[in-house]
This record gives structure tokens, C-alpha cells and sequence, in this order.
């Protein structure tokens, strides 16, 4: 158990979970200590999780979806789908660490899979840019979505990064032009698309994985067209109002569910994802699959035409 990642709000488990450390500890050494006792703190700290859970603001819930102990892509490749084969390179420029993809089988079922990755410690965050594609990372992800296409392979996207790269050489290499061609291609793909938030959910970076005939999002995972701060920024010239940012946003999993952005919140372990990747992973894996359920066998017209419905149908608006 580790308490280096802790988030303000938990800290009252946090205490808890130490003084369980140090019973259990002292239990391994031979001193005298009651297992009634650590089943009661254990009770006690599964009661507070699920107290603070069930009311976190909005604000809260961004700081779980970039906890840095919580499951990437790459995590949930090896533990949802089997054989898999990554794929490098857009063809054009370099091989972009920050989106991952390839080849795999889910339950027998050969799909394509595309998302992105952030990095465990610094050395790795720096290497995939914290989760924030290049331009050739985004074209990297075009040539598996034409693979999707071609095989009639479905495709599944794992949606995880801030946003894209905002540097210069990315801009230099056409970053609105690759998010744009992505957006273009998904919306005309002959194939089922399952998009599935795992963390954040940042701007058009994540969308350009996002144009999917179902979408989902993790229970505490977070989708919005700009991060808290930088809306703050713009709104208020002040980054530290973010948390009031973030409940204006609506960028949380129920809110999105209400405007019917996204089709399925995907339940979380107790205390989140951080907490018990396995049951993350599980739950993920049932709802790609119950989603796949839904749309693998409709005509790839038809597909293609409820998917244009789908996305036309978003926002409210009057003519003159």
C-alpha cells in the first residue's frame, strides 16, 4: 500500500490505512495484535472510501483521473485483449511514444486497438510528452484506422491525455490537420468504433480518438474541450479558480451521460481505478463487449449513417 500519491481528500483514509500497515506489521512480527481489530479499521476505511466517493466534486474527480497510479492503456491492453501486436511509425515522419495501437484479439474476436499513453515516472513521461501526441502520432493512429477499415476489424480507442502537443514543431508538422483528417476518417469508417474514456479526456486531442458509434467513460474519468486550468485562465485570468471551472465544464461522467454526449459510465472499483486495476480492467472489458454486442452486426452503411445521426444530433441550436 502506498500513500505517496494521496489527493487532499483522502487523507482521512489515508490514516486509517496507515494505522492497518502498521497493525498488520506489527501482527508479522509476533506481537500481540487482534485480527478483530484490523477487520474493524478495515470496515471502517471501506465505509469512508465509499462516503468520499460517492460525493466527490467535480474538481476531485479530475485530480483521480490524472492519479498517477491509475491504469493506462497499455495496462489495460495486457490484461482485456490477448495477442497483441503494436504497430510503429506513421509512415511519414517518426513513431510517436504517446499513442500506442495495433493488432489483438478480444475473446477471439480480431480488432484493432489505439490509445493513448502517459508515462509512470519521469524518464517515461517524457518520452511519450505526458500523454500528448505529435501530429505523427495521430497519423500513426490513421494508418491502424485504415487497417480497421480494410480487414473489417472492429476498433477500439482508449482516451487518456491532456490534450494534444501544443509546442511549436507540432504545429510546424500540421496538428489541426491530423486531429482533422482523424475526425474525417472515423465518421466515413466501415467498421464499428468503441470509444472508451480511461482518464482525461482533453480537448481535441482526445477527440480525435473519440468519433466512436458508442462511448463510454470510467466512472471517474473526465471529457471536456479544455482542462479546468486553462479554462480558468481564459475565463477568470486565474488558474487557481479551476475547480470552479470544472463544475461549470459538465466534463464529469454523469453530466455527459445526461447531455448525451457519451452511452455507459463503466463502474469503478471502490476508490477507483488506482485501487484495484484488475476489476477496472474487468469492467471495461465487459462493456467493449456488450458494446461490440450492439453494433458488430449492422451493416457497415447503416453503421456509417447512425454514426453521422449520432454526431449531428449534438448541442441545441435555433435558425434565424
Amino acid at each position: 500500500m502506498t500513500f505517496k500519491h494521496s489527493r487532499d481528500f483522502e487523507k482521512p483514509i489515508e490514516d486509517i490505512e496507515r494505522r492497518i500497515e502498521e497493525l498488520r506489521h506489527y501482527s508479522s512480527t509476533g506481537s500481540p495484535v487482534r485480527r478483530e481489530d484490523i477487520e474493524k479499521l478495515e470496515r471502517k476505511a471501506k465505509k469512508l472510501i465509499s462516503d468520499i466517493y460517492s460525493s466527490l466534486t467535480p474538481w476531485q474527480i479530475t485530480l483521480v483521473a490524472r492519479h498517477p497510479q491509475r491504469p493506462y492503456t497499455l495496462d489495460y491492453i495486457s490484461h482485456v485483449f490477448d495477442d497483441f501486436i503494436e504497430l510503429h511509425g506513421d509512415r511519414v515522419f517518426r513513431d510517436d511514444p504517446a499513442i500506442v495501437g495495433g493488432l489483438a484479439k478480444l475473446d477471439g474476436r480480431p480488432v484493432v486497438i489505439i490509445g493513448q499513453q502517459k508515462g509512470r515516472n519521469t524518464k517515461e513521461r517524457c518520452l511519450r510528452n505526458y500523454g500528448m501526441p505529435h501530429p505523427e502520432g495521430y497519423r500513426k493512429a490513421l494508418r491502424l484506422m485504415e487497417l480497421a477499415g480494410r480487414f473489417k476489424r472492429p476498433l477500439i480507442t482508449l482516451i487518456d491525455t491532456p490534450g494534444a502537443a501544443p509546442d511549436i514543431e507540432a504545429e510546424e508538422r500540421g496538428q489541426s490537420e491530423a486531429i482533422a483528417r482523424n475526425l474525417l476518417f472515423m465518421s466515413q469508417l466501415k467498421a464499428p468504433i468503441v470509444s472508451a474514456v480511461i482518464g482525461e479526456g482533453g480537448s481535441g486531442g482526445a477527440l480525435a480518438l473519440g468519433l466512436g458509434d458508442r462511448v463510454m467513460m470510467f466512472e471517474y474519468s473526465t471529457y471536456s474541450v479544455i482542462s479546468p486550468e486553462g479554462c480558468a485562465a481564459i475565463l477568470w485570468k486565474d488558474g487557481t479558480k479551476a475547480d470552479v471551472a470544472a463544475k461549470t465544464l459538465k466534463m464529469t461522467a454523469p453530466d455527459l451521460l445526461r447531455l448525451r454526449v457519451i452511452d455507459k459510465i463503466i463502474k469503478e472499483p471502490l476508490g477507483g481505478a488506482h485501487r484495484d486495476p484488475h476489476a477496472a480492467a474487468r469492467n471495461l472489458k465487459a462493456a467493449i463487449n456488450e458494446a461490440l454486442s450492439e453494433i458488430s452486426d449492422v451493416p457497415a452503411d447503416m453503421l456509417v449513417q447512425a454514426r453521422y445521426s449520432r454526431y449531428r444530433k449534438f448541442g441545441v441550436f435555433k435558425e434565424p
